[in-house]
C-alpha cells in the first residue's frame, strides 16, 4: 500500500502548480491581452534513451503532445501534455523467459514510460511539474517540481544560456527499494524525495544553416540515490548538435547527443553489491557506464 503522506504531498505539489497557472491566466485575461492557442506534437526515434546523462534504455520511440496558450506576444506561455517512451527492449523480462528475482535492479528492467508535464513561463522565468509513470504494477512513479530561467529573453532566440533546478517531491519511488544492497547493508535506506538536479546550459543556433549546438552541465548538490552520488557532484557533461529542415507543415530534426558522468553511477565496480545484478541483464553495464550517447530523428508539427 502506498504511503498516504507521500500521496498527499504529491497532490499538494500539483495543487500549487495549478493555483499558480490559474492566477497567471486570470492576470492575462484581466489585462485583456491577446491570447493564442498553441500546441506542439511530434515524435523522436532514438538509438538510446538517455536521461540527464544516464542510460535508460535502448532503441526507443518517444512521442509527445502538448497544448496551451501564448500571451503578450509569447512573453507568457503555458504548456501541458504527455510524453512517452517505448523501447525495443522494453518488457524483455516478460518476453524472453527471464524470471524477475525478488531483489533486482529496476534500472536493468526497462519498461514503457508515460510522463505528464506542465510548465508556465513568463519573460524567461519558468516553473513546471513532471510526473513520471512506469508501466509495471502502477506503483513505480516519481514526481518533481522545477524552476528555471532562460536568458534568451534578452539575447534573442538564436543564442542564450539557461539554468533549471529540478527536485523530486514524492511518488512511489520515494524510498529506495531493497535493491541497493550497499545501502541496505549499512542500514541507510534513504529517501528519494528531494533528490535534486541542476542544469546549466547554452544553445546557439546558426539560422542560415538550421544548425543548433548546445552544451549542458548537470549538478547534484547533495546526496542522491537517484543520481548515484553521496555528496555534491558533477554528474553530467553533455554536448548536442541538431540539424533542422522545414518540410511543409512539419520540422525534421536530426540530432546527436554525447554525455559524460564524471562522478560515475558506480564508484566501485568490483563491489558484489552491484555486480550481483549483472547476471540478470546485461544492460547493467550500459546503465552504470560513465559515457553515454545517442543519435535520433524527430518529426514535429
Amino acid at each position: 500500500m502506498k504511503n498516504f503522506y507521500q500521496i498527499n504531498r504529491a497532490l499538494a505539489a500539483k495543487k500549487k502548480v495549478l493555483v499558480l497557472v490559474a492566477a497567471v491566466m486570470a492576470v492575462v485575461m484581466s489585462a485583456k491581452a491577446e491570447v493564442e492557442f498553441a500546441y506542439e506534437a511530434g515524435a523522436e526515434l532514438v538509438s538510446a534513451y538517455i536521461w540527464r546523462g544516464m542510460y535508460n534504455g535502448g532503441l526507443s520511440l518517444q512521442p509527445e503532445g502538448l497544448v496551451g496558450f501564448n500571451a503578450l506576444d509569447e512573453a507568457i506561455q503555458f504548456r501541458g501534455g504527455v510524453w512517452a517512451s517505448v523501447g525495443a527492449s522494453d518488457w524483455k523480462f516478460k518476453t524472453n523467459g527471464i524470471e524477475i528475482p525478488d531483489v533486482y535492479n529496476p534500472n536493468t528492467y526497462f519498461m514503457p514510460e508515460i510522463d505528464f508535464i506542465a510548465s508556465l513561463s513568463a519573460y524567461g522565468a519558468s516553473i513546471g511539474y513532471n510526473a513520471y509513470y512506469y508501466c509495471d504494477d502502477g506503483s513505480t512513479h516519481t514526481s518533481e517540481l522545477w524552476v528555471g530561467y532562460n536568458f534568451s529573453h534578452f539575447f534573442g532566440d538564436k543564442a542564450g544560456a539557461y539554468i533549471n533546478w529540478y527536485t523530486t517531491v514524492g511518488g512511489g519511488g520515494d524510498v529506495v527499494p531493497e535493491t541497493d544492497l550497499k545501502k541496505l547493508a549499512k542500514g541507510q535506506l534513504e529517501r528519494q524525495a528531494f533528490s535534486t538536479y541542476i542544469e546549466l546550459g547554452y544553445d546557439y543556433t546558426f539560422e542560415d544553416w538550421g544548425l543548433t549546438l548546445g552544451a549542458q552541465l548537470g549538478l547534484s548538490p547533495w546526496e542522491s540515490p537517484l543520481y548515484g552520488n553521496d555528496k555534491f557532484a558533477l554528474v553530467n557533461i553533455a554536448l548536442n548538435i541538431h540539424k533542422e529542415w522545414e518540410i511543409g507543415p512539419c520540422t525534421l530534426d536530426l540530432f546527436a547527443v554525447g554525455s559524460l558522468n564524471p562522478d560515475g553511477m558506480v564508484t566501485d565496480k568490483t563491489d558484489p553489491a552491484y555486480n550481483v545484478f549483472v547476471d540478470a541483464a546485461g544492460d547493467d553495464k550500459l546503465y552504470n557506464q560513465k559515457l553515454n550517447g545517442c543519435i535520433g530523428l524527430g518529426v514535429w508539427f
